[in-house]
């Protein structure tokens, strides 16, 4: 673990506010906080170099300038190391126009090996189309894996060129946010055990479903042995 603790500024914060039964809201404070003052120096390349994936998303190129400019040297070294690079877009209106974003992602998206983003994320950079398209488009500019993440729709993947498809598992949703987060790692922790992309795409989708079940945004991520979980006929295990 490498930690930096910065002596003026805040930690940053996240308000999570359920306002229905149905609807959450959620509040960023982020300006001026430790995490959008990381910069270049930060960056721990050593740990880069000996690592098998280096995973970046787009909320940390929008704190700040230093902050986006951190990511780019990151990206960097991994590429020259030979380590992965990971791309999930993870779009914040509150942090960036669409614009700037876009810029950002598209330069990105071409330095990662794999990408991950939304439909509407990857509108940004490539335009609306079919998710199939949208990958399709997404790959051309580089990266071997180019995933679209549908929500309860599943997703959409180009995998080395193949087209994979991986409906959602049906959960009762009790708290959405994080879901992301978890499909990428599901994925990205199968892609290093060496499993087919259909493996990875499952692995993927049962992680997000998890996530959605409890309330929090980390709290409902499995150990692999409960993988399992989602589909047992007992809810009580003994």
């Amino acid at each position: 673990m490498h930690g930096i603790i910065d002596p003026i500024a805040p930690t940053g914060l996240m308000i999570k506010e359920r306002r229905t039964a149905d609807s959450i809201k959620v509040v960023y404070y982020r300006s001026g906080s430790a995490g959008s003052r990381l910069s270049p120096s930060d960056v721990d390349t050593v740990a880069i170099s000996s690592a098998k994936i280096l995973h970046v998303t787009g909320i940390t190129a929008g704190l700040s300038a230093s902050a986006a400019d951190a990511v780019d040297f990151a990206v960097s070294c991994a590429k020259e190391a030979g380590t992965l690079v990971s791309f999930d877009y993870n779009y914040r209106s509150a942090l960036w126009a669409p614009p700037a974003a876009a810029a950002a992602f598209r330069r990105l998206t071409e330095q990662a090996d794999l990408v991950f983003a939304g439909d509407d994320e990857a509108a940004l950079v490539v335009g609306p189309g079919t998710p199939r398209d949208q990958a399709s488009a997404l790959a051309e500019l580089g990266p071997r894996h180019a995933v679209i993440k549908l929500g309860a729709r599943g997703s959409v993947a180009l995998i080395h060129g193949e087209y994979f498809e991986q409906p959602a598992i049906p959960v009762r949703a009790v708290d959405t946010v994080g879901a992301g987060d978890a499909f990428v790692a599901g994925y990205l922790s199968d892609l290093l055990r060496g499993v087919t992309p259909e493996e990875r795409l499952l692995t993927a989708a049962t992680v997000g479903a998890f996530a959605c079940t409890v309330e929090g945004d980390w709290e409902g991520n499995p150990v692999r042995d409960e993988l399992g979980l989602l589909h047992a006929v007992e809810n009580v295990r003994r």
